[in-house]
């Protein structure tokens, strides 16, 4: 069963990790997709995977802090593919790890340009190309840092990951009569590059009821669900998957 069947979706952050896995994911589901990263090489050889099993795929290589970015990522996937139907704003960064009062307003700043900011711009471009064509669904990933619970020296990626959920529920209540619908995504931990050492991979894995970290591919099921019509009456919602950590705090 093809979920994703004639669907065009954008996917930011899709070189490596969760992003790379929900682009293979949605291909494999039918999608058309244009990935963006600022890895070259890595998404050429993703492309190169979903070539491989007749996908349809492009890419553009930006940094998702500069407007400019995701302008020129609605104007090559409209003029490859003729519509936008799904939006994966994935792209991120944890930025510096330090207490909150030792952070210098440059810092804090890169920190919420590359969660917060990124988002709004991506949705602020992916909306009308949305409502052109009937409608679409916008998925946030936020995380369960600052949402269910904080840790040490994260705490600007914390304030940033959650507004991504207040950017969900405000893009509904302005746009839900138009079919568009916008939910955040929030990740437990994660095995990719960005777990670290099998020493801090050990201590994640303990926060979670489950006592490991989640693999890519099982959040993007989650980003799957949330983009496909499977999920068409849900919206401004936020939706953990992170084996349990929320619930034993």
């Amino acid at each position: 069963m093809m979920l994703l069947k004639n669907k065009v979706a954008i996917i930011t952050g899709a070189s490596s990790g969760i992003g790379k896995s929900t682009a293979l994911l949605f291909a494999k589901h039918g999608a058309s997709v244009c990935l963006t990263a600022r890895r070259e090489e890595n998404l050429r050889k993703i492309v190169s995977e979903i070539q491989g099993y007749s996908g349809k795929v492009i890419y553009h290589v930006g940094d998702i802090c500069v407007e400019e970015t995701h302008s020129a990522i609605i104007d090559k996937t409209l003029n490859e593919f003729g519509k936008l139907d799904i939006a994966i704003n994935n792209a991120g960064s944890v930025g510096t790890l330090k207490p909150l009062a030792d952070f210098t307003l440059e810092e804090w700043f890169q920190v919420q340009n590359a969660n917060i900011t990124a988002a709004f711009m991506g949705a602020k471009s992916q909306i009308p190309a949305m409502i052109k064509t009937g409608g679409g669904s916008l998925v946030f990933t936020s995380s369960f840092v600052g949402t269910s619970s904080a840790l040490p020296y994260m705490t600007a990626y914390g304030v940033a990951k959650t507004a991504l959920i207040a950017l969900a529920k405000g893009i509904t209540a302005d746009y839900a009569t138009q079919n568009i619908r916008a939910n955040a995504l929030l990740p437990g931990g994660v095995n990719t590059d960005m777990a670290g050492d099998q020493q801090q991979r050990d201590w994640a894995a303990n926060l979670h009821a489950m006592k490991r970290l989640a693999e890519p591919e099982e959040i993007a099921s989650a980003a799957l669900f949330l983009a496909s019509s499977m999920s068409s009456f849900v919206t401004g919602t936020a939706l953990f998957v992170d084996g349990g950590n929320s619930a034993i705090k």
